[in-house]
């Protein structure tokens, strides 16, 4: 007799939802379709993928990826390491101003590294925590000054840490800030309707104006896939992320429509509470019983069900792409054997988990297959559904014992893990402490060499494969579909919608 789980599989893959009405939009609108609706919209306190797609036309950052991951400029014109890394000097284009008419400068990035560290909604404490102090040189250049040398402080710049507010309009709006924001980017804040859109509009002072080509751009929670893909077919949507991979040949078959895929950096795994609401239970006291969890499940046939096998199983917080990951521990298949006798060696029988998990189709999908998968070994999962800022805020408080959310990735492996899984930093979900792992992360940091730092995240990783506190299950690729009207599109590996130099042909 097969394993209940796959005939859970094969019923999910015939599975199809219906779609909503979405207004039509002008000429030089781009409408564009997320898996969710943004948390925040201020940089520092964002913990949200979708958030950051609109953030990436809202606010200029300091440095940014291009679509083969490489740091360039953006406000920042260039940079310079000081001969022992302790200080990076940042030259600042001139030309720059934000959507209240006032000039981006070295003061304003020093207000902006500054509130980054110390404001108490902010979530980029552990990205730029080497940073001691920044000064102000002149009206163009500022220099950073850090505590120890971080090679991963240029690639924490190039997201949400680096992202440049007004600090006129920070310091009238404070923590009401994502309200209004006002920032620098090609693109400024019109309106928001919570689960229904985001507007933002042309701002014609940029200095890049050139490059971008539509007058407002519409933003779309919708969890559904299938819905978002509907929506593009009947052209009530431009653009959508994270097409699900089932439908990539269908979309490739429609001349109407074009698919960009890009390899992602990030990962997607099971967090559960390790010192939070989690700590008086048994999945979150004993390692033994995530392990046990962790050989239950076969990645692979969530691969083949969920992404038409397009998902690359893992078990590590970097993809098999990354020169970090680590081939000396192989994914594991599923054992369940191994398992029960991993439940065995905690002492228990049976266990009751609640995972909280969002409300899109193919992350509840992942979730009801692992929920047959070990209950074969006497796990229980109940799943519950859960809008994703609702989710954030209560995994933010601790008040959970596991989730299913992924995290997108960067450029550099130290933000795959630090933000995460440090002690005592506010974006550390999990409540998961280990020194020892600490003191591995903060070497790696500080050297330039990228074979020795591969061997600190080997370490690393040894460290997580024990203690759990994270699951990982797999790496997706980033799946783009568009209008075949929308040109210059170039998806970078980071997964965030970048939009230079895209138009549309008449």
């Amino acid at each position: 007799m097969r394993p209940a789980y796959l005939a859970l599989a094969a019923s999910l893959a015939l599975a199809g939802l219906a779609a909503t009405a979405v207004p039509a939009a002008a000429q030089s609108v781009l409408r564009i379709g997320l898996q969710d609706d943004p948390d925040t919209l201020d940089p520092v306190s964002n913990w949200s993928f979708v958030g950051r797609h609109v953030l990436q036309s809202l606010c200029d950052k300091i440095v940014d990826i291009d679509e083969s991951g490489k740091i360039i400029p953006m406000l920042a014109e260039s940079w310079e390491w000081s001969p022992d890394s302790t200080a990076l000097t940042l030259k600042l284009r001139k030309d720059a101003v934000f959507h209240d008419g006032t000039k981006v400068d070295a003061a304003a990035i020093k207000y902006n590294l500054e509130r980054a560290l110390s404001a108490s909604i902010s979530r980029r404490k552990a990205e730029i925590s080497a940073i001691s102090s920044v000064d102000a040189v002149d009206p163009t250049t500022v220099k950073i000054n850090l505590k120890e040398p971080s090679v991963p402080l240029l690639a924490a710049l190039s997201d949400r840490a680096g992202m440049i507010i007004s600090p006129a309009a920070g310091a009238k709006l404070g923590d009401k800030f994502t309200d209004a924001p006002v920032c620098s980017g090609p693109y400024k804040f019109v309106e928001r309707v919570v689960q229904d859109r985001i507007v933002l509009e042309k701002f014609p002072q940029y200095y890049d104006a050139a490059k971008y080509h539509f007058d407002r751009l519409v933003y779309r929670g919708m969890p559904d896939s299938n819905v978002r893909l509907l929506n593009l077919r009947s052209r009530q949507l431009d653009l959508i992320e994270r097409l699900a991979a089932t439908d990539v040949d269908a979309v490739k078959a429609d001349k109407a429509l074009a698919v960009d895929p890009v390899i992602g950096l990030g990962y997607y795994g099971i967090t559960f509470s390790i010192g939070g609401d989690g700590a008086n239970l048994d999945a979150g006291k004993k390692a033994a019983i995530r392990e046990a969890f962790s050989l239950a499940i076969d990645r692979q046939a969530i691969s083949n069900v969920v992404f038409d096998g397009q998902a690359s199983t893992g078990n590590q917080p970097f993809p098999p792409s990354s020169p970090f990951f680590d081939k000396n521990f192989p994914v594991p298949g599923r054992d369940v054997a191994a398992a029960k006798k991993k439940m065995a060696e905690a002492g228990v029988k049976s266990v009751d988990l609640e995972l909280l998990v969002p409300t899109d189709a193919e992350r509840q999908q992942v979730a009801q297959l692992i929920q047959a998968m070990v209950q074969e070994i006497g796990i229980k999962v109940s799943i519950k559904p859960t809008e994703l800022m609702t989710l954030l805020d209560i995994a933010r408080q601790g008040k959970f014992q596991a989730h299913l959310v992924g995290w997108s990735g960067r450029v550099d492996p130290d933000l795959n893990i630090t933000p995460m899984l440090t002690c005592g930093v506010a974006t550390n979900d999990a409540r998961y402490c280990n020194e020892t792992l600490d003191s591995i992360l903060a070497k790696a940091r500080s050297l330039g060499d990228p074979e020795a730092r591969k061997a600190e995240y080997g370490k690393a990783i040894a460290i997580l494969l024990q203690d759990l506190p994270i699951v990982y299950l797999y790496h997706s690729q980033w799946i783009f579909a568009h209008s075949s009207a929308i040109t210059g599109f170039k998806p970078a590996p980071d997964g965030i919608i970048r939009l230079t130099n895209v138009s549309r042909k008449n």
